[in-house]
């Protein structure tokens, strides 16, 4: 006798059942041992996942309400459309119909979201490759992304679902979208300002009615998020000048009955503006009151300031976390006085227990390893809780620069108060970036650059870069590896292999040519937190070949080769009329030992709004023929002026010699002029020239200073990728004088070059690019006379990849 229970689906199965047990009681099977169990319908599905889910076994007493549970389980799993149990003597058969496997998830007409972004999205609620197919669930992915496309403001968007059986049992997902226009927003409004003028405080909004340049910033796109954010920066606005009674009592949304058009209208009640009559602390304060007072940024006759309240309570919680209370709770009472509108600031400490840290806990991070986060970290686990130290891990997790965002939250252990748990979690980025440049030149012709770099080699923390410049005179090529923990205590290796060759441009054939071969190894051996020296020792060869063109030529009593500047002829030694001019050191091996030390406190390296970047470096060539010593320095400070304006200072020194006797690599020299240098210039062209040839050959000693101020681009908004900056560059190489130059000459090689001008930034998909167009305000102009050459100026400047 066999009986047939079957459920599909799971609500008709226990339906079924209770009609058969309820109605037709004589159906009912009677009580029997299990002797065997049998699974039939299996594709994918392993056994041992039916047994380890069915609430009975070999050996049991089936009983209807054990068939009932049994189903039940099975469907739960969520892997089956179909259940069925058949009864034949004392064996039990499940028999199950497996949910088709989901193949792939495709979107179709979605632009607005990153389709990888939307796939992770249905993944974290079910719907992925290789999981089961789920109808009720697809309808509900379906439903998310309608949400997600009416949250930006796509309120006409469409998704249409279709499920395509394939063999084997597997389904491929689709995800057509129509996205339709976004509704414009046609009108913001705020209303109940009487403090500030409307026009003041839409000012604040990333949202807006729209501009020229509303097609990059999207400002007049609606968006849920968008709105939240601007109504909390608004909010802010008037709690920091003294408005601490503010409140946002409504915010209207309407909508156009084409849903192409939206206005946005905010009420608000400013309240009255307060004074801070006094600060008073309550609570127990570690017997360290005076610490805590010294940390209070609210000040007595200010109007109340919600940032200074909010940064005094946050200065106590972490100056409590600095003794291991992870738990502090600091509490802000304002005491107001409505009458006279001042108020009293009360803050209450209670540092509750002190704590020390069980385990340190990584996610986020799917492609960089968990060591090269865990050797950042400055907190360590069974240790005791120390803010300061958390904190410090947190600003180099943020500093390496493969990360987007740095998030580490402490984690109280169940059952074990006085314990916690720290859980970092990263948001990983692309390290990976490809730079590239382009110039025109009077003298360089077309000049190209291409640079690309991994920060994070296979998650390894291990940097690789490749650059190189080709341009019509010169070209460069160079290969740098840096392993930033060549040792477990942080010392870092930079291996650097690289070729330069430079050709003269004042002369179209037969100009000579200087090729410089090396590869260095570095080591940077961290002292503290912020500093770090470098020592290096490099190899290098330097090889030059005279020009055939022009002939030795007698001036001043002198020969001097027209096609070669004199400079490089007496360094390497040559003589003789061209064709045939020989060198005596036509090649030149050099030893240079490099000495450095770098302090980097800037907030970031991308788009710095504070901090500071210095950097010091010496070379010293060991060889023979070769001994010199080459030194400089760099200082960049950056100072907020607000949250719209920067203004940062940028200094550079130089001075190098020879020494023992030898002459001074001219190749060596320090360069002036063009973008991250003086701009309005041409690269590379200030300072001392061949009095024959009018090149370029730099000099001894260096002098640059830089001012900019950054701005919002207009019509950006508070947009930081896009930028407006105003520059004021000054700066100019020089040389020791040499007999062949008269006191005009001379003069004019010593005086300072300067220029003004505008500039756009803008973090574009291929790195930072920089538009600059520069005035030279002071110059060097031709004296044919007295045998000054003119500055080569160059005011329209640009380059991928280059910063202040």
């Amino acid at each position: 006798m066999r009986f047939l229970f079957r459920g599909r689906p799971l609500q008709a199965a226990l339906g079924a059942l209770a009609l058969f047990a309820g109605i037709h009681a004589a159906w009912a099977v009677e009580p029997f041992t299990i002797r065997d169990l049998r699974v039939e319908g299996l594709q994918r599905v392993e056994p041992g996942t039916i047994f380890h889910a069915l609430p009975l076994h070999v050996g049991d007493t089936y009983t209807d309400d054990l068939g009932s549970a049994a189903i039940r389980a099975l469907y739960e799993l969520g892997m089956f459309k179909d259940v069925r149990l058949d009864i034949s003597g004392n064996v039990l058969v499940v028999i199950v119909e497996e949910r088709p496997t989901i193949a792939g998830v495709d979107f179709e007409g979605a632009k607005e979201f990153d389709k990888q972004a939307m796939t992770k999205a249905l993944r974290e609620v079910g719907l992925a490759e290789g999981r089961p197919y789920d109808k009720a669930l697809a309808d509900r992915a379906e439903q998310e992304l309608k949400r997600q496309y009416i949250g930006k403001g796509y309120y006409s968007a469409s998704v249409q679902t279709t499920a395509t059986p394939l063999e084997n049992n597997r389904v491929n997902i689709s995800f057509t979208v129509t996205e339709g226009e976004s509704a414009r927003i046609t009108e913001v409004r705020v209303v109940g300002a009487k403090a500030f003028s409307e026009k003041t405080l839409l000012g604040l909004f990333d949202l807006d009615a729209g501009n020229w340049m509303s097609w990059y910033t999207k400002s007049n796109q609606y968006s849920r998020a968008k709105l939240d954010a601007d109504l909390e920066t608004l909010r802010q606005y008037y709690l920091t000048r003294g408005y601490m009674d503010f409140r946002i009592d409504s915010t209207q949304v309407g909508l156009s009955a084409d849903r192409q058009s939206v206005t946005v209208t905010v009420n608000i009640t400013e309240g009255e503006q307060f004074v801070v009559a006094g600060v008073r602390l309550e609570g127990d304060y570690l017997g360290r009151e005076d610490d805590f007072k010294s940390l209070v940024t609210v000040r007595p006759g200010d109007y109340y300031n919600g940032d200074d309240v909010t940064a005094t309570t946050r200065a106590f919680t972490e100056h409590y976390a600095r003794f291991g209370f992870a738990f502090a709770k600091v509490e802000a009472m304002p005491d107001a006085d409505r009458t006279t509108g001042r108020v009293t600031m009360v803050f209450k400490g209670l540092p509750r227990q002190r704590v020390f840290v069980r385990r340190i806990l990584v996610g986020g991070n799917a492609r960089t390893r968990d060591e090269v986060i865990r050797r950042e970290m400055r907190q360590y686990e069974s240790a005791w809780y120390e803010g300061d130290k958390i904190k410090l891990s947190r600003d180099r997790l943020d500093r390496l620069g493969y990360f987007s965002d740095v998030d580490i939250q402490t984690q109280e252990v169940p059952g074990s108060p006085d314990t916690v748990d720290l859980m970092v979690d990263v948001k990983e980025k692309p390290t990976g970036s490809l730079n590239l440049g382009a110039g025109y030149s009077s003298t360089d012709k077309v000049t190209l650059t291409f640079g690309i770099t991994q920060e994070n080699v296979f998650g390894s923390g291990n940097y690789l870069g490749l650059n190189a410049s080709i341009g019509s005179y010169s070209t460069s090529v160079s290969v740098s590896a840096i392993d930033p923990y060549f040792t477990a205590d942080g010392i870092s290796r930079i291996i650097s292999v690289y070729q330069n060759t430079t050709r003269p441009s004042y002369a179209a054939d037969g100009n000579y040519k200087l090729t410089t071969q090396g590869v260095s190894l570095k080591f940077g051996v961290p002292f503290d937190e912020l500093n770090r020296v470098y020592f290096g020792l490099g190899l290098e060869r330097y090889s030059f070949k005279p020009g055939t063109n022009g002939a030795y030529t007698l001036v001043d009593g002198s020969y001097v080769y027209t096609a070669t500047p004199q400079a490089y002829l007496d360094y390497f030694e040559c003589s003789g009329t061209a064709p045939s001019v020989v060198c005596a050191r036509d090649a030149i091996t050099g030893v240079p030992l490099t000495i450095g030390w770098s302090r980097d406190t800037r907030d970031s390296a991308l788009v710095p709004t504070r901090g500071t970047l210095q950097n010091a470096n010496a070379e010293w060539g060991l060889a023979s023929g070769a001994r010199y010593l080459k030194t400089s320095y760099q200082y960049q400070r950056y100072f907020p002026i607000s949250k719209q304006y920067t203004f940062a200072l940028n200094g550079e020194l130089g001075w190098a010699r020879a020494l023992g006797g030898d002459t001074y690599p001219v190749f060596k020299n320090f360069y002036a002029g063009g973008l991250g240098s003086v701009r309005g210039f041409e690269s590379n062209s200030l300072g001392p020239r061949d009095s024959v040839t009018a090149g370029a050959l730099g000099g001894l000693r260096k002098a640059i200073v830089n001012a900019e101020l950054s701005t919002p681009f207009p019509g950006a908004g508070n947009d930081r990728t896009l930028r407006l900056f105003g520059f004021f560059d000054a700066g100019n190489v020089f040389a020791d004088r040499t007999s062949s130059l008269t006191d005009a000459q001379w003069k004019a090689q010593q005086k300072l070059r300067a220029s003004v001008g505008l500039g756009v930034s803008w973090l574009s998909p291929l790195g930072p690019l920089s538009l600059a167009y520069a005035v030279p305000v002071l110059y060097q102009k031709e004296d044919t006379a007295a045998g000054i050459t003119a500055d080569r100026t160059q005011r329209f400047q640009f380059q991928i990849g280059t910063s202040f």
